[in-house]
């Protein structure tokens, strides 16, 4: 488990139920990005820790598999509940790890709690279906069994939510789990494994794997090697993801992806721009843009840019950047070093190719205030590179088919959104738009416990979310029974 010295936290491997040393003892210290100071001493997991998880998740799957699903409810709404009672404590660690504002972090807290209830809801989910057959006397079922183990890799961005995500169904199905934890937030991912544990998942049900960031690479791969191993499921860049889904296709895993987006905010000339500026303002800027469907490309119709471009600026020019342990910070520092550099370049980049700063643009060592630019245009960077940061790039474009033709031109495909009055052509136009989820009149930012997350294009594949997760984390299977004589040919 996560123990505190002196303000230093230590974050074992959870193997098998309880705390676990890594292979030599070996830890790594984290430090928070913000002040230097040294926040935690990590477990150092290497390839053969990686196996050892697995190994314990494999032992435990026949148990946790045959539990009953009232069994299987009760403990994941108990860990929901644990969520919400550590809410001021994960949340606070997951500030220090990744510099969110607290309103993020507690966030964070209740919709993963959510999405342990929503997976608590799922456990009498799968059922099968009987299937007619033209053979006389035969019955056909269409089965659905949990895949067995299944590794969750979550990111830092959104570490409850995601890590929770990573594993919440895949339990709910009756499927065992390992959470290889983010090298930035690895005391936040350990409280994930720690509520379930504590909420009475069997020993090895649930695991937790962390590395040096040198290490990932050999820890990744024995993971997905481990013949164990059914199905991994990823959030995070393309980059990793081509990766990830290399590997898994290498040793026949089944993958999940969620990948990086360019989102979409597609105005129309009829909208309303007091609503498409909240939205606007809320997917861009929310946790410094560091969220996969962050609001990427502003398509504006040029009828109506200028008012438009206006109403964000003055949104963006109020927010309150700043220390995130302040309650009245809205946007805390950028993860690190290299995402400020990241952003700076990219703005650099498009005001060489004509675009305008028009609010914002100047960072302050890991802060980098919300920014406005105009004049974006193909030839500029941001146009097709994800930013990940608090940066809202306007397009103009004239007239709806130029629109739809602007917010297609992406390898990605995750979220859009479109504001126009006219809901019918709408949702017309939604269906044109090239993306996993779209938001008519509303921001590109949004989940649920309950809906169907996931891309398309370089946003990856597969989906996320209640129902649709039976695809992804059970097996289906079909099984006959014959109640009369057979007549084979030979």
């Amino acid at each position: 488990m996560t123990t505190i010295e002196s303000d230093v936290a230590t974050v074992s491997l959870l193997i098998g139920g309880k705390a676990t040393e890594p292979e030599g003892a070996r830890y790594t210290d984290k430090h928070r990005r913000l002040t230097g100071a040294r926040i935690s001493r990590v477990a150092a997991a290497t390839a053969a820790d990686a196996r050892r998880a697995v190994d314990a998740a494999v032992d435990a799957a026949p148990g946790w598999a045959s539990t009953p699903p009232a069994a299987r409810r009760q403990v994941l709404e108990k860990a929901a509940q644990l969520l919400d009672d550590r809410s001021d404590t994960i949340s606070a660690t997951m500030g220090r790890e990744m510099g969110a504002a607290a309103a993020w972090c507690h966030f964070n807290v209740m919709l993963a709690a959510g999405m342990l209830r929503e997976a608590a809801a799922q456990v009498y989910s799968t059922v099968g279906q009987v299937i007619p057959s033209n053979v006389p006397g035969l019955t056909a079922l269409a089965v659905r069994e949990p895949v067995g183990v299944v590794v969750g890799i979550a990111p830092w961005n959104a570490p409850i939510i995601l890590g929770v995500r990573a594993i919440a169904m895949p339990l709910a199905y009756g499927n065992t789990v390992v959470l290889k934890a983010s090298e930035e937030t690895p005391a936040t991912h350990a409280a994930i494994i720690e509520c379930l544990i504590d909420a009475g998942v069997p020993a090895g049900a649930a695991n937790l794997v962390t590395n040096a960031p040198e290490d990932a690479a050999d820890v990744v791969e024995a993971l997905i090697a481990h013949p164990g191993v059914r199905c991994v499921n990823f959030t995070g860049s393309t980059k990793v993801g081509r990766i990830i889904a290399e590997t898994a296709g290498r040793y026949l895993t089944r993958s999940v992806l969620e990948l990086g987006g360019k989102a979409p905010f597609v105005v129309l000339a009829d909208a309303d721009l007091e609503a498409a500026a909240a939205a606007a303002s809320f997917g861009a800027f929310m946790n410094q843009g560091q969220i996969c469907m962050s609001t990427e490309r502003l398509i504006v119709d040029s009828s109506i840019a200028a008012e438009f471009t206006d109403l964000l600026a003055a949104r963006a020019r109020t927010l309150v950047v700043g220390d995130p342990d302040d309650p009245a910070t809205q946007l805390g520092p950028l993860v690190h070093d290299g995402a400020v550099r990241h952003v700076e370049e990219l703005v650099a980049d498009a005001v060489a190719h004509g675009a305008t700063v028009v609010t914002g643009g100047t960072s302050d060592g890991l802060y980098y205030p919300p920014t406005v630019l105009t004049g974006v245009t193909s030839d500029a960077r941001i146009y097709t590179e994800e930013s990940f940061g608090p940066v809202a790039p306007i397009i103009t474009v004239d007239g709806v088919e130029e629109a739809i033709r602007v917010a297609n031109d992406s390898e990605y495909g995750l979220s859009a959104a479109l504001f126009t009055r006219d809901v019918g052509r709408g949702l017309e136009l939604a269906h044109r738009i090239e993306s996993g989820i779209c938001h008519i009149n509303g921001a590109t930012v949004h989940d649920e416990a309950q809906m169907p997350f996931g891309g398309v294009k370089a946003s990856g594949f597969g989906r996320f979310g209640s129902t649709a997760a039976l695809e992804e984390f059970t097996e289906l299977r079909w099984i006959t029974v014959s109640s009369s004589d057979r007549h084979y040919p030979i």
